[in-house]
């Protein structure tokens, strides 16, 4: 089972690093984290992650995952990625994303037509792609399997584990990781959050952010 992540300059580090904590746990797992050149990736955390593979040298997936990040803008005009996102998710078994990620997916023609989900300050994108979006944290259409924002990235895991594996398989990787959710307050959606923190958000950060996408996305030629 080759599991293959694909890492860009300023990916949201728990987007990826939630997904393959458990995945590399799925029994027959081997994990290849892929870049452009195999080189180091910068972090929206002021780290980098180094890559064990380059696109040139990595193996074919079982299981592609893309995850996402405001680096996402820019990696959705990288031919190299996008190509290597193409080829590899037109004969992976399972083709994945987490957040925005979901537009790299997009962006190379695996959305069509699917039903899907990202971060919520984007999910009025996602027809710009070809998907319809579907209110969820975890979307399965077909083969393709999207998250929503961030730490739903952990319930796609499990959700895709359980899939391939069995729930038995899921439940004790569950326990193992000590994975019970329970935050000190709500509001992790714009459905349960107060309006005035919702509404600041959005000004500050994810109204130019989703404009910016959008630009990115009409740069590459998905909207007109």
């Amino acid at each position: 089972m080759n599991i293959v992540f694909v890492l860009f300059d300023n990916v949201t580090q728990l987007d990826f690093a939630g997904p393959v904590q458990f995945l590399s746990r799925l029994p027959g797992a081997t994990i290849q984290i892929a870049s452009n050149y195999g080189g180091a990736v910068t972090t929206d955390c002021g780290f980098s992650i180094i890559p064990n593979t380059s696109f040139a040298d990595c193996g074919p997936a079982d299981i592609l995952c893309v995850p996402g990040g405001h680096g996402v803008r820019e990696a959705v005009g990288d031919a190299a990625l996008i190509d290597f996102v193409r080829k590899q998710g037109a004969q992976a078994k399972w083709v994945t994303s987490v957040c925005t990620g979901a537009f790299i997916l997009g962006v190379a023609g695996l959305l069509q037509d699917k039903r899907a989900t990202c971060h919520w300050a984007y999910t009025q994108l996602l027809p710009l792609v070809g998907a319809t979006h579907q209110p969820a944290r975890v979307v399965r259409d077909g083969n393709v399997v999207t998250a929503g924002g961030v730490t739903s990235g952990i319930d796609f895991a499990l959700e895709l584990i359980a899939l391939i594996s069995g729930e038995d398989v899921a439940r004790t990787l569950q326990l193992s990781l000590e994975y019970d959710p329970a935050p000190p307050f709500q509001g992790g959606t714009p459905a349960t959050t107060a309006p005035d923190i919702l509404h600041n958000l959005r000004a500050r950060v994810y109204d130019k952010a989703a404009a910016q996408m959008e630009s990115a996305l009409r740069d590459n030629g998905m909207v007109g």
